[in-house]
């Protein structure tokens, strides 16, 4: 199978501070996946804020550019497409274009899919965190989960995540995030139509996500 591999860059301006950890996972993917990286890769600096998305298959390397998505916050729904496992940031996407189309139906911004057990795994275009007596958790990646660039960071400023199987009645009442790589940090606002608490010290990681 001809698999294509995606990253999708965010420049802010005139750099991309996470670009290392894109080409970390972009490195891992086709060792993994046996697809050629591309013998150069320029580091995308200058210009506007913008997305340097790059497309990776034995065909060789494409790039393309759009504007920068904005949101301030999250609604999130529980989706009714079962988590298909997604290790590898790849152009088929259909579960997740699947999701969304459902979430935005039912007035929400994102779906969260949940495992064949009832765990909950990630969104269509969000990895999900949440605060759990003091630590910041998310999903384990065994779950078959993406290994996220987003993730990576917060792992990285926030000194660790913890992993951590929950359902979705475990997340009632807790402060929620949602992490995005061109996106950045935003508040989940609500789940499945309940509301969701403040994440206490949300604009302080954020500022650190970037830095």
């Amino acid at each position: 199978m001809n698999r294509t591999l995606i990253e999708t860059v965010r420049l802010r301006e005139g750099v991309a501070p996470l670009w290392y950890l894109h080409l970390r996972r972009l490195a891992s993917s086709c060792k993994a996946l046996g697809v050629p990286l591309p013998g150069e890769l320029l580091t995308p600096e200058g210009g506007p804020d913008r997305v340097h998305r790059l497309e990776v298959s034995r065909r060789g390397l494409q790039l393309s550019e759009r504007p920068v998505p904005q949101q301030s916050g999250v609604r999130l729904a529980i989706s009714p497409v079962p988590h298909e496992g997604y290790p590898h940031k790849t152009t088929d996407r259909r579960p997740f274009e699947r999701t969304l189309a459902d979430a935005r139906e039912r007035g929400a911004d994102d779906g969260l899919l949940l495992t064949e057990g009832g765990f909950v795994a990630e969104a269509a275009i969000w990895t999900l965190f949440w605060w759990e007596e003091g630590r910041i958790c998310a999903p384990p990646l065994g779950l078959g989960i993406l290994p996220s660039v987003a993730r990576a960071r917060v792992a990285e400023v926030a000194g660790g995540i913890e992993e951590r199987r929950v359902q979705p009645a475990d997340l009632l009442g807790r402060p929620l995030l949602a992490g995005n790589a061109v996106r950045g940090l935003v508040p989940v606002t609500w789940l499945d139509g309940a509301g969701v608490p403040e994440w206490p010290g949300l604009e302080g990681l954020s500022a650190r996500f970037w830095a």
